[in-house]
């Protein structure tokens, strides 16, 4: 099997693991008067497990693949070659979200939020800072907005010290 339906295997399987979660658990404590309501906490995460495992098994069965007869016909994802794909693009971006994801409280949301935007930016080759700096905080400041104010949810803006 090549590498690329062995990854949408995994991705299937952890999709699996979330649907169950979103399908089974997370409903449970919800009081009574959020039982009521037409739209849960559950349902996004419900509708992106569904999503999530219908891409999946797409690569998996192989149908988002062209005719084989077609002359433009793309190669499959080599794994005895991946030192010819940019790992250490994929590898930084990864180490970028751990370090976002540990830095969103010390150092709050909005700070966080635009340092990844503009690092993970410069990690896939953006170098006009000043462009990706207002772009990052505008983004930042949006999303910030429309989660605490539109939504009501909390969402720490500064850091955890202030």
């Amino acid at each position: 099997m090549a590498l690329d339906r062995w990854i949408a295997l995994i991705f299937v399987v952890l999709c699996c693991i979330y649907a169950y979660a979103a399908f089974f658990t997370m409903d449970d404590l919800l009081p009574p008067f959020m039982q009521r309501n037409p739209i849960w906490p559950s349902t996004f995460p419900k509708v992106l497990a569904v999503m999530g495992i219908l891409a999946g098994l797409v690569v998996l069965l192989g149908l988002e693949k062209p005719d084989p007869t077609a002359a433009d016909r793309t190669p499959d994802i080599d794994y005895r070659r991946l030192t010819d794909y940019k790992l250490g693009q994929a590898l930084t971006l990864l180490a970028a979200m751990v370090a976002y994801a540990l830095l969103l409280r010390p150092i709050g949301f909005l700070a966080a939020t635009v340092l990844f935007l503009s690092a993970g930016a410069m990690i896939l080759g953006e170098r006009k800072l000043y462009i990706l700096i207002p772009v990052a905080a505008l983004a930042t400041g949006i999303v910030w907005y429309l989660v605490q104010e539109v939504l009501g949810i909390f969402l720490s803006p500064y850091p955890a010290f202030l």
